[in-house]
């Protein structure tokens, strides 16, 4: 019989069927108990009840199911999934069973790469063949045969969950605000005292309205009386006068009672 890489101190389960004599299974046991010595244990287990033995989680280091001489059973999904619940992380299960060496639907028999996908789906991985064995002649002649075949339990508990550490970088803020031209903050704070310096340029759009008229259009030619300006030098702060769109001249001409507007695009 092959070690499995059972060592000194490990736990084993052995699970066998009623088809498995005696003496076979005793065999068996006496080889495992060299290998694990006194330090390890060894659990035999009837496939029957194995379902309700009261087993924790992740009490094995080592699971040998089928390898039982003269062993006959079929294991069912119950069966792998809960040989998976009673491994421990990262360890390992050990199966023999016959398959058939080819696909038929009406058999209960499986072919080799659907019991490997039985395990796969019952929580195992690193689920690889181990070797071939033949049966009976007369089971040989019926296309079936033995195989071993090894799973690992992944390294973590199944139904466990952990927290993701995600590394996010923050945006650094810059520890010296950039300078601000004093044109361009002069531009942005325009008052209606402002009105009446010839030199200022202003910033327009094509909708923004002056002291509630439409909104100016470039070289237009607009006529506001001394009660607009009397309104624009006396009342508040009129704030940004309007967004970048377009850059206008603003030119006032006096000519009686009326002042001149050019709107100009630059």
């Amino acid at each position: 019989m092959a070690d499995f890489g059972i060592s000194a101190g490990q736990f084993v389960a052995v699970v066998s069927d009623k088809s498995s004599p005696v003496e076979a299974l005793k065999g068996l046991v006496d080889k495992l108990q060299v290998l694990t010595g006194n330090e390890g244990h060894r659990s035999v287990e009837n496939i029957n009840q194995l379902l309700q033995s009261a087993h924790k989680e992740s009490s094995f280091d080592i699971i040998l199911l089928g390898l039982v001489l003269g062993s006959t059973t079929l294991h069912s999904a119950e069966i792998l999934t809960e040989i998976a619940r009673i491994l421990r992380p990262g360890e390992c299960l050990f199966l023999k069973e016959s398959v058939e060496t080819a696909v038929d639907n009406n058999s209960k028999v499986k072919t080799a790469s659907k019991l490997c996908s039985a395990l796969t789906l019952s929580g195992l991985m690193e689920v690889k063949e181990l070797q071939w064995e033949p049966l009976t002649p007369e089971e040989v002649l019926d296309r079936l045969l033995f195989v071993q075949i090894t799973g690992k339990k992944p390294n973590f508990e199944m139904g466990s969950s952990s927290q993701l550490k995600l590394s996010i970088t923050k945006k650094s803020s810059p520890s010296v605000k950039p300078a601000v031209d004093p044109a361009a903050a002069k531009l942005w704070t325009l008052s209606a005292n402002d009105m009446e310096d010839d030199s200022m340029d202003l910033i327009d759009s094509d909708d923004c309205p002056y002291l509630g008229m439409p909104g100016f259009k470039p070289g237009e030619k607009m006529l506001l009386s001394d009660s607009n300006l009397h309104d624009a030098e006396e009342g508040p702060d009129m704030g940004p006068i309007c967004s970048s769109s377009q850059l206008l001249s603003l030119t006032s001409h006096r000519g009686g009672s009326s002042h001149f507007l050019w709107i100009c695009s630059l």
